[in-house]
């Protein structure tokens, strides 16, 4: 009796490139003019950020890509702001994994122990565009200070970590809490230095997508309901608030929150523009936010409902414990997308005057020792910190799809 040899990786991949890649002799020519292409982008790529790329205008420049003309003497409110978001981001993430190792050990399946060290390398893999940003954003500045402030922003983490882990375990609502509580306390602290319709750069980019976000989210779940709702009035003023927005581009409404709006209410009781501008994203996000909710809605098994009706459940607790949970696990692809896309609409406000990351991009190509020659880092720079939020978005999201079992039967 012989023994069956199994093939080796090389032999393995060898098989696999001429099924695929060289099949036929057109197969080979695509595979081989798509290979050459390829290889001049990168090597391109790689020549322009490392060899003939004039980083210089964005080293100068740093400060405003970052908070724009935010005063430099209050910068110590930035910094003080960094340390307690992520200590208050350590402190939510050890509540919930110790109540996470709480109910595991109750099932009868312990999780594997894993040392502070080793949670924290996990964390730089899974973040790594953000370590590779934080990285050159260190090596881009002149001083030490940058060092230090991030040097105390992770050991703020890690300390809230530690500290979560030991709390007791009726402080688990604090993880609900603190979110709604913390821009509440921050928000003030910030802006007595400088109110928010004057800052600029990446710091007015994090602030209009965050709050955006937050404030469309439950708007969107409303607009949903009301838009299935049995009620002939509900449901007519869901559908043409949804569909209005829907139909109208959402530079429009940026505009019309700062020019038009002045027309119709007094100048005593105007918000200022930032306020106009977020309430602008946030019911044009809503409108996306409804349809896509509503298709999870439709995803759900009518029998689920029809069966927990037939247990006494009241409306809302259908909806709340049985639909609600189900459509909005089914569409999280779905709602990541549209709120990435939300974070990068945030470059629309450069048509009322905002100094976000894209506007300093062009702005300092105006300056006196640079040029337009510069334009290609100037606007590289802005488009790498979109492409870092963008892309870490997206992966957490893709790892909550996972923990969820989305996708999978």
């Amino acid at each position: 009796m012989t023994a069956t040899t199994r093939p080796t990786p090389t032999a393995s991949r060898a098989a696999w490139a001429r099924k695929h890649l060289f099949r036929t002799p057109r197969d080979s020519v695509i595979t081989v003019i798509t290979a050459a292409v390829l290889f001049v982008i990168v090597w391109r790529t790689i020549r322009f950020v490392f060899f003939t790329g004039r980083w210089e205008i964005v080293r100068v420049n740093l400060g405003l890509y970052l908070y724009g003309r935010y005063p430099t003497d209050d910068l110590w409110r930035l910094v003080v702001t960094l340390v307690v978001i992520s200590a208050t981001a350590g402190l939510i993430a050890g509540i919930i994994a110790k109540r996470t190792r709480i109910a595991a050990q109750a099932a009868g399946t312990p999780l594997p122990g894993t040392s502070i060290v080793g949670r924290i390398v996990e964390l730089a893999f899974r973040l790594w565009p953000v370590v590779v940003l934080v990285a050159l954003l260190l090596l881009l500045s002149e001083t030490i200070t940058p060092t230090l402030v991030t040097l105390a922003t992770v050991a703020a983490a890690i300390a809230g970590r530690l500290v979560g882990a030991l709390l007791p375990k009726r402080a688990t609502f604090l993880a609900f809490v603190l979110p709604g509580v913390l821009p509440v306390v921050l928000l003030p602290f910030l802006t007595a230095a400088q109110g928010w319709d004057d800052w600029g750069g990446f710091m007015l980019t994090i602030f209009l997508a965050a709050v955006s976000m937050l404030a469309c989210f439950p708007l969107g779940l409303v607009l949903a309901l009301a838009r299935r709702s049995t009620l002939p009035a509900v449901r007519v003023i869901g559908v043409g608030v949804i569909e209005f927005f829907r139909g109208v581009p959402l530079v429009v409404l940026v505009l019309m929150s700062s020019v038009a709006l002045g027309f119709f209410l007094p100048q005593s009781i105007l918000p200022g523009k930032v306020v106009r501008v977020i309430v602008a994203f946030t019911i044009f996000t809503a409108a996306y936010v409804a349809e896509i909710v509503r298709g999870g809605l439709q995803s759900v098994p009518r029998g689920q409902t029809e069966a927990a009706q037939a247990l006494g459940m009241s409306p809302f607790r259908v909806t709340g414990w049985i639909v609600l949970p189900q459509a909005l696990r089914n569409v999280i692809p779905a709602l990541v997308g549209q709120f990435i896309s939300l974070f990068k609409d945030t470059t629309l406000v450069f048509v009322i005057g905002f100094l976000d990351v894209l506007s300093v991009a062009d702005a300092v190509t105006k300056q006196s020792q640079f040029d337009l020659a510069n334009f290609a880092e100037a606007t590289a720079f802005a488009s790498l910190l979109f492409w870092v939020g963008s892309y870490t978005l997206s992966r957490e999201s893709q790892r909550l799809e996972q923990r969820l079992g989305v996708g999978t039967r």
